[in-house]
């Protein structure tokens, strides 16, 4: 009789040997210290976030049985047909802080629709007492409706199933439910059906949280936690996580978090991150596989989900932010080894990132509006596209690394002229307008708000080789152009109400609103690094790696000159 598989993932466990007295100290300061950097919500908190979806689902089912009525079902038949929510994301996995949003799907019966979530549902919410900052964005590859309710922050989705009614026992781990759906609900199913599954493939489930919530703070600090910017979302750094339990499954969450860097270190990529062999099922739809599908050989870092149909959780990834990353493994892995031997502290590993004092020269790209809501939607856009500028800038023989930075700096302008608008919409915020507000335009004709809100790319140029003459040039005009032209492409963009500039500005140059209070060395006193060519060999072995496996050549340097 052959013996059963009696361990979770998709090779036996490195180890299953007990955590040793060292590794249960540095776990017990590790918990000490993410309780000091806030990691953990109140009680009072905790049971406001259940009174809400308490909330939320009744009106869930409120809204299936007004849109059941108005399709002529009778008011019994309609209060039946159901409706029902499920979390996903940190919430799901047990790892969401204060402040943070509730990812919650909402699961309807056939004969609601998408335009009725997005009618219906959204004004039910507008109306919906305790509800504030409601913004429905129906375009969006996910589409969703943001809102806050009684103070918490909450993102909800839909997902309309082939049935008549939704019972109050709804497994969504049932692979059939997938069936006659279209395929933006089959996205949608996706977040809370991997959500569930990787609970269900971890040894064991405090661990993993504990282990988690570390790592998501750490890339959180060193700002390379972002899906749609080329780094990894919260999903994939669940199952990098979830993986390295699999292979110490007696290990504590000081341990995991220790080899979680060594091995994410040395990964042999691309080979994939698994957590259960990848398997087929019931529909005729694309699952990752490499072998079939060219564009599946392209992903740098494949992690791929664990629930049918299986997909690549980091197919955004770039050369220049897997390098990023890459670099980033290697210094936890430093920081976490003096950790386990005495000679460090884990408030090292959650320093704050450096981005904005690593480069001479970044591209900022501004996208402007008017309007509040309008600016939400635009500015989602562009931040969309950012990695197509990031894969042109790539390109750049001169140019060794792209860096796109995680998240936007928005900010409200009030203006009282065309000329003024032009120029906050190009970058130039004097400081008149910086102080003005909002009731110092109230009554003056022609005077208004601008939304802006900028992203950064840092550039490392290559540096200039002992002996060469002349200056460097760095010709970036024709990405600039490119990715203009690929957000003006947006099918509801708006020349006379929308804007959009890239424009090449040096370090010194970079606004205030991007540093801490105090952070912002007086201009006199900044310095940086000057090369150091160990690196540049150190990546070149890399893009050695990366040419003979048929991928893009690739540079990167981790400090400009």
């Amino acid at each position: 009789m052959a013996n059963a598989k009696s361990y979770l993932g998709v090779t036996p466990p490195i180890s299953t040997a007990e955590s040793n007295e060292r590794e249960k100290e540095v776990t017990i300061t590790l918990m000490e210290e993410l309780r000091r950097q806030g990691m953990f919500e109140s009680e009072e908190e905790a049971r406001t976030r259940e009174f809400v979806l308490g909330r939320v689902s009744a009106l869930v089912k409120e809204f299936v049985k007004q849109v059941g009525m108005k399709r002529g079902l009778s008011e019994a038949a309609a209060s039946a047909a159901g409706g029902k929510i499920f979390t996903f994301g940190s919430y799901r996995l047990g790892v969401h802080g204060p402040g943070s949003s509730i990812d919650t799907l909402c699961v309807v019966p056939k004969h609601v629709s998408r335009e009725d979530f997005f009618e219906v549902f959204e004004s039910m919410l507008r109306e919906f007492e305790g509800a504030a900052e409601v913004v429905g964005v129906p375009e969006a590859y996910f589409p969703i409706i943001t809102a806050s309710i009684n103070g918490i922050p909450i993102s909800l989705m839909m997902a309309r199933l082939a049935l008549s009614t939704i019972p109050e026992d709804l497994s969504l781990q049932d692979d059939n439910l997938l069936r006659n759906i279209d395929e933006r609900c089959v996205r949608s199913l996706g977040g809370s059906r991997v959500a569930n599954a990787i609970l269900e493939l971890v040894p064991n489930v405090e661990v993993f949280r504990d282990s988690l919530r570390c790592i998501k703070l750490w890339a959180q600090r060193r700002a390379i936690y972002s899906n749609v910017n080329g780094f990894f979302g919260g999903v994939a750094w669940a199952m990098l996580v979830a993986r390295i339990c699999q292979l110490y499954p007696n290990a504590i969450a000081g341990a995991i978090v220790s080899r979680f860097f060594i091995i994410m270190y040395q990964w042999s990529w691309p080979q994939p991150v698994l957590l259960k062999q990848i398997e087929e099922g019931p529909l005729q739809v694309k699952v990752w596989n490499p072998k079939l599908y060219p564009a599946d050989r392209s992903h740098r870092m494949p992690i791929i989900t664990p629930t049918y149909p299986a997909m690549c959780a980091t197919h955004n990834v770039t050369a220049s932010t897997q390098m990023i990353t890459t670099e980033e493994f290697k210094r936890g892995s430093d920081i976490v080894d003096k950790v386990i031997v005495g000679s460090a502290s884990w408030s090292e590993l959650f320093t704050k990132h450096d981005f904005f004092h690593k480069y001479r020269y970044y591209l900022q790209i501004i996208a402007s509006t008017g309007n509040a809501d309008l600016q939400i939607k635009w500015s989602g856009t562009v931040e969309s596209r950012i990695r197509q500028l990031v894969m042109k800038l790539e390109y750049v023989d001169s140019l060794l690394l792209a860096h796109p930075f995680v998240k936007g700096f928005e900010q409200v302008s009030y203006c009282v002229s065309h000329e003024e608008v032009r120029a906050v919409a190009q970058g130039d915020i004097s400081e008149t307008i910086a102080k003005r507000k909002k009731e110092d335009i109230e009554g003056k004709e022609g005077a208004g708000p601008v939304y802006t809100t900028t992203f950064y790319v840092g550039l490392a140029v290559e540096p200039k080789r002992p002996g060469s003459v002349g200056p460097r040039k760095l010709e970036i005009s024709y990405p600039m152009t490119e990715f203009t032209r690929l957000v003006k492409m947006w099918e509801k963009f708006d020349e006379s109400t929308m804007g959009i500039v890239v424009r090449n500005i040096k370090s010194s140059s970079l606004p205030d609103n991007v540093f801490d209070p105090g952070e912002r060395q007086p201009k006199q006193h900044q310095k940086r690094t000057k090369v150091c060519y160990a690196f540049v060999f150190h990546w070149q072995q890399l893009r050695t790696t990366y040419l003979s496996e048929g991928i893009k050549q690739v540079k990167y340097f981790p400090q400009d000159a």
